[in-house]
Protein backbone atom coordinates (compact mmCIF):
# COMPACT_ATOMS: atom_id res chain seq x y z
CA UNK A 1 0.00 0.00 0.00
CA UNK A 2 1.31 2.83 -1.08
CA UNK A 3 0.70 6.53 0.97
CA UNK A 4 1.62 10.32 -0.19
CA UNK A 5 2.08 12.26 2.99
CA UNK A 6 2.23 16.25 2.94
CA UNK A 7 3.75 17.56 5.82
CA UNK A 8 3.92 20.90 6.90
CA UNK A 9 7.23 22.38 9.02
CA UNK A 10 10.34 20.30 7.24
CA UNK A 11 12.74 23.31 6.30
CA UNK A 12 15.84 21.66 6.14
CA UNK A 13 18.03 17.85 5.76
CA UNK A 14 17.70 17.93 9.65
CA UNK A 15 13.92 17.28 9.41
CA UNK A 16 13.91 15.58 6.46
CA UNK A 17 15.72 12.96 8.19
CA UNK A 18 13.66 13.29 11.82
CA UNK A 19 10.44 12.35 9.60
CA UNK A 20 12.25 9.45 8.03
CA UNK A 21 13.54 8.24 10.98
CA UNK A 22 9.58 8.54 12.89
CA UNK A 23 8.43 6.80 9.61
CA UNK A 24 11.16 3.84 9.54
CA UNK A 25 9.64 2.99 12.81
CA UNK A 26 6.59 1.63 11.81
CA UNK A 27 5.65 -1.51 11.06
CA UNK A 28 5.52 -3.14 7.82
CA UNK A 29 7.92 0.15 6.13
CA UNK A 30 8.81 -1.31 2.63
CA UNK A 31 10.29 1.64 0.40
CA UNK A 32 9.90 5.33 1.93
CA UNK A 33 11.14 8.60 0.04
CA UNK A 34 11.16 11.79 2.17
CA UNK A 35 11.15 15.16 1.23
CA UNK A 36 10.81 18.94 1.93
CA UNK A 37 7.33 18.71 2.90
CA UNK A 38 6.30 15.25 1.45
CA UNK A 39 6.94 11.76 2.06
CA UNK A 40 6.01 8.60 -0.05
CA UNK A 41 5.85 5.51 1.82
CA UNK A 42 4.85 1.91 0.48
CA UNK A 43 4.29 -0.58 3.74
CA UNK A 44 3.61 -3.85 3.78
CA UNK A 45 0.38 -4.07 5.21
CA UNK A 46 -2.31 -1.36 6.39
CA UNK A 47 -1.30 1.57 8.14
CA UNK A 48 -3.66 3.56 9.94
CA UNK A 49 -3.53 7.32 9.13
CA UNK A 50 -3.73 7.72 12.79
CA UNK A 51 -0.45 5.87 13.47
CA UNK A 52 0.98 8.17 10.48
CA UNK A 53 0.28 11.03 12.16
CA UNK A 54 0.94 10.59 15.07
CA UNK A 55 4.62 9.17 14.29
CA UNK A 56 5.30 12.38 12.53
CA UNK A 57 3.64 14.72 15.24
CA UNK A 58 5.68 12.97 17.75
CA UNK A 59 8.52 14.04 15.61
CA UNK A 60 7.47 17.73 15.78
CA UNK A 61 5.56 17.93 12.70
CA UNK A 62 2.31 18.23 11.58
CA UNK A 63 0.36 16.49 9.09
CA UNK A 64 -1.32 18.12 6.35
CA UNK A 65 -3.41 14.86 4.69
CA UNK A 66 -2.42 11.86 3.38
CA UNK A 67 -3.11 10.27 0.03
Amino acid sequence: MKRKIYIEGMSCEHCIKRVENALHELKGVKNLKVGRGLAEAEFKEEVADAVIINAIEEAGYDVLKIE
